[in-house]
This record gives C-alpha cells, sequence and structure tokens, in this order.
C-alpha cells in the first residue's frame, strides 16, 4: 500500500494519476468533459460528468498501470475554483448544470455587496483579484435573487473536488486552498469573515467547514468502491484548488519559488510568507498547502489559445512543430512584427477587461514566420509585464520552472529565457503538476511522506535555457513598446465597447 492515486478536475477535462511514494508518474490519462454555455456570460458544467469520468480513468488507470487496488495507500482530488454546487438537507444535488469558475452571470448583484462592503477591503481581505462576479458568495447572491426555489432549499454548497469528495466518501468539507476561491475567506485569519457572510445576505451554515489540505476527509464508500474500482475504506485526503496543487506540485512550498504554466491560458505564481496584495493590479492568492504560507498569481487569458488561434486560422495544414521550425528561422523581433495576445479579453493584471488582440507592425514584406514568431514572442511578453508586478512585491528565484503544454516548444523555452531574463528549466514535471501536487497531499495526510521537501526529488531536470544577453537587450527595448501597445489596444477596446453598448 505505497501508490496513491490523484485527480485533478480542469476546465476542459480530468487528469488522472497513480504515483509511486518515490513521486513517479506509473500511469496519466485525460479525459474531457463539456463546458455549455446556456445564455450570454454563462458557462456550466454538470457535476455528475465529473463523477462519471473519476469512475472511467480509475479503472482506466489501474488497467493500464497493472496497480492493484490493494496497494493504494490514499487518493486526492484537485479541482478548478469558484464553485458553488447546492445540495439540499438530505445529500442532493439540487441543480444537474452549475456555474464553474468563468460565469460572469452575477454582475448584477455587485451592487448590493459592495454598497455593504468597499470593494478595496473585500479585495485586500480575500486575495480574490478575478472579478467579483466569478467568486461563489456573488453567485449564491444570484441564486437567491433568480432561483430562490433552489437558494431556499440548499443546506450546503460545495466546490468542484469537494463533490468528488463527498461523493467518495459520503463527507462534505472543505480546504483552506478552495475556500479561499469562495469570496469570504480571511487570508490572514485563514478562516471565513463573517463580515462578508451578512453583506450578501447569505448564511454562513451553507459554506462547508474547514479542514487542512492534507488531512483526511474520509474513507471511499462501498458504493463509491463498486462505481470506480477503488477499494473500500481507502483514505481520501482533503484535497486542494488546482492553482495550489499546481504549484506545489510544481516548485513545492518554498519561499520564492516561482514557475509559468504556459497552456491555454497562463499564469505565473509564487510561494510567500506574505499574501501578494495590490489594489491596482490585484493578483490573485490563495492559501498554500501549510498555514501561514500563500501562492500568488498573475494571468493572462490567451497563451497556447492564440498559437492554437493562429495555428487554426493560418496554419492549419502544419503542425505545431513545422511551425516552431518556420518561427526559428525568424531573427528575435520577428521582423518588427509585435502581437498582443489579448484574443480573450484583458486580465485583471492587465490595462482592461476590453482589450483584443492585435498584430501591429504588418508590411506587404511580412513573411508566416514572422507572424508565428510575434505570436510566440507576444505571449512572452505580456506575461513579462505580469511577472514585474510580482518582482515589486517579493523576492523571486532566479530561475523560472516552465510548465504546462507550451513548455513542450524548445523555441517558446528559449524566447521566455530571452524575454524575463532568467533561467528558464523544463522537467519530466509539466502538464502532471496538479496530479503530483494532489498526491503530495494524499502521501502526507497518511504518513507516506512527512512535509513537501521532497517535491523537488520528483523532478527530473530535462533543460536549461539560459538568457541571451543580446536577444535580452533587444526585448528588453521592445518591451517598452510593447507596453504602449497594451495601452493603446485597450484604449480601443474600451472604445469598441462602448460604441457597441450604444448600438
Amino acid at each position: 500500500m505505497n501508490k496513491l492515486i490523484s485527480y485533478d478536475l480542469g476546465t476542459g477535462g480530468i487528469k488522472a494519476s497513480i504515483i509511486s511514494d518515490s513521486g513517479k508518474i506509473l500511469e496519466e490519462l485525460f479525459l474531457p468533459y463539456e463546458t455549455t454555455y446556456p445564455h450570454d456570460k454563462w458557462c456550466e458544467q454538470r457535476p455528475m460528468d465529473w463523477w462519471q469520468r473519476v469512475c472511467e480513468s480509475t479503472s482506466i488507470l489501474l488497467k493500464k498501470s497493472g496497480v492493484k487496488s490493494s496497494e493504494l495507500a490514499c487518493a486526492a482530488v484537485s479541482g478548478h475554483s469558484i464553485v458553488a454546487a447546492p445540495f439540499d438537507e438530505s445529500g442532493n444535488l439540487l441543480l444537474e448544470s452549475v456555474p464553474i469558475w468563468c460565469d460572469m452571470r452575477a454582475g448584477n448583484v455587485l451592487t448590493d455587496f459592495f454598497s455593504n462592503v468597499p470593494y478595496e477591503r473585500w479585495y485586500s481581505t480575500t486575495g480574490n483579484g478575478d472579478p467579483a462576479e466569478c467568486y461563489s458568495i456573488m453567485k449564491l447572491m444570484w441564486m437567491k435573487k433568480h432561483q430562490p426555489d433552489i437558494y431556499d432549499k440548499t443546506a450546503k454548497i460545495l466546490g468542484s473536488k469537494d463533490f468528488i469528495n463527498y461523493m467518495l466518501t459520503g463527507e462534505m468539507g472543505t480546504d483552506p486552498s478552495y475556500a479561499a476561491s469562495f469570496g469570504v475567506f480571511n487570508l490572514i485569519k485563514w478562516d471565513y469573515e463573517q463580515e462578508f457572510f451578512k453583506a450578501a445576505g447569505i448564511r454562513r451554515e451553507i459554506f462547508p467547514d474547514i479542514f487542512p489540505s492534507d488531512s483526511v476527509i474520509g474513507k471511499v464508500t462501498e458504493n463509491a468502491a463498486e462505481a470506480t474500482g477503488l477499494p473500500a475504506g481507502l483514505p481520501v485526503a482533503c484535497g486542494g484548488v488546482d492553482n495550489m496543487c499546481m504549484a506545489l506540485g510544481a516548485v513545492g512550498t518554498a519561499e520564492g519559488r516561482v514557475y509559468t504554466s504556459l497552456g491555454s491560458s497562463s499564469w505565473i505564481a509564487v510561494n510567500s510568507k506574505t499574501p501578494i496584495i495590490d489594489i491596482k493590479t490585484r493578483p490573485f492568492v490563495y492559501a498554500h498547502a501549510q498555514k501561514g504560507m500563500y501562492t500568488s498569481a498573475v494571468s493572462i487569458f490567451s497563451a497556447g489559445n492564440s498559437y492554437r488561434w493562429l495555428h487554426d486560422t493560418l496554419f492549419s495544414n502544419m503542425s505545431f512543430k513545422d511551425m516552431d521550425k518556420l518561427a526559428e528561422k525568424t531573427a528575435p523581433g520577428a521582423g518588427g512584427v509585435m502581437f498582443n495576445p489579448t484574443l480573450a479579453g484583458g486580465s485583471a493584471q492587465e490595462p482592461s477587461p476590453n482589450m483584443q488582440g492585435a498584430f501591429v507592425g504588418l508590411s506587404l514584406g511580412t513573411t508566416g514566420p514572422q507572424i508565428i514568431r510575434a505570436c510566440m514572442e507576444g505571449v512572452a511578453m505580456s506575461l513579462n509585464a505580469a511577472l514585474e508586478i510580482l518582482k515589486t512585491h517579493t523576492q523571486l528565484d532566479n530561475r523560472m520552472l516552465l510548465c504546462g503544454g507550451g513548455s513542450k516548444s524548445a523555441l517558446w523555452r528559449r524566447i521566455f529565457a530571452d524575454v524575463y531574463s532568467m533561467d528558464i528549466i523544463k522537467t519530466n514535471v509539466d502538464q502532471g503538476a496538479a496530479t503530483l501536487g494532489a498526491a503530495a497531499l494524499a502521501g502526507n495526510s497518511v504518513g507516506i511522506w512527512n512535509g513537501y521537501n521532497m517535491i523537488d526529488s520528483f523532478h527530473n531536470l530535462e533543460s536549461v535555457e539560459e538568457p541571451n544577453s543580446k536577444n535580452t537587450a533587444i526585448y528588453k527595448e521592445m518591451f517598452e513598446i510593447f507596453n504602449k501597445l497594451s495601452a493603446f489596444v485597450a484604449e480601443i477596446g474600451d472604445d469598441m465597447a462602448k460604441m457597441r453598448v450604444k448600438k
């Protein structure tokens, strides 16, 4: 009984892994599930889809790996944040489909909340830097106003990973990292802030009690064992929110350790003993695996998505690797072409949410390889602007771990090294960071490990890209121009938004 099974509920699907007590990923897989968009600003998923994928992935993992269920010591779940799945007194799920993190329908209740609590106080207390209407407390205010029949029956709400824990064990609870996404968690007190429940007019009792991330929340029931293939009685760790689990699996809990997750969207997160709070740029902050530690992050909404959009729109006849090879033929600076990657709008760290993507510097002589490289450079520039925010608040480690799907591109890693002016490291842990982090919580909950210093030993170094001083000088000059471009794109985006409103 020395193996761990962990699940990461992402926006697009579930990643599941079986991991040894030496931190080796023995088998992993990904299964998708659907997101629906019933109305403008609505984004929903079906919790039972998450559960179905947990059951399916468990069966497949055990079969492919050859691991017997009796060899498992513990299970743990990482899950996407800001979900509020409602349950009645009997433990029945009240909605087939629930709003997920990117659902922004609750914009019409913000005035009610912030007339009672100043925004600055709320953000400074919670570190909730994403748009306020995304957070669970606002979702519940919207439910109370627009679905009173559901709200009146609601006895408890659960986040995504907490829902899976409930299905596995029959126990309801959450951990500090997920509670930090509810919009009512005081980062310093490490507990709920009673004032915010009163301001929202929402009952505190609806929210689950908080347990340590690496505590055992319960054990697999007979019904769950039959559905999943897990052994009845298997301990289940409380687990954590995906941002925290990824930080844990990527860089552990050491002060100043930092990583860039380069996926469809992208963020940079750093471990610190003090939450990074800045009312102007609004980094988003989560409680870490250990009390008194935090993971603070800044983000952009379209990173790998920008590269995929470019592929699908202009280069669909070639592979991503072939695109990289073309871009390598172009010198840094892409022949004067510059790209702003805000195809999905601006994050809280960017000048305006109304920003849209833009290429500038195009001419009749512009080549395809220059456009590809400009896209890659634009993503790195945009993230560098976010990185500057973190640098003003805390001391960062001098090496940046790059993980996520984009880390597989050697060219992109070199570009990031030159733009960040930092060593960029890649290890065997890239898209599996969150499941590794969840497994670390599981291992600690049952005594396989004691603390998180062992995380580094799970990483096998695959490459180190050192900044090229000549290229760094070019990008430093370009970065000043990029910031001007971002400001201009924001201004144009705001003007276009006003025009649409008038229309």
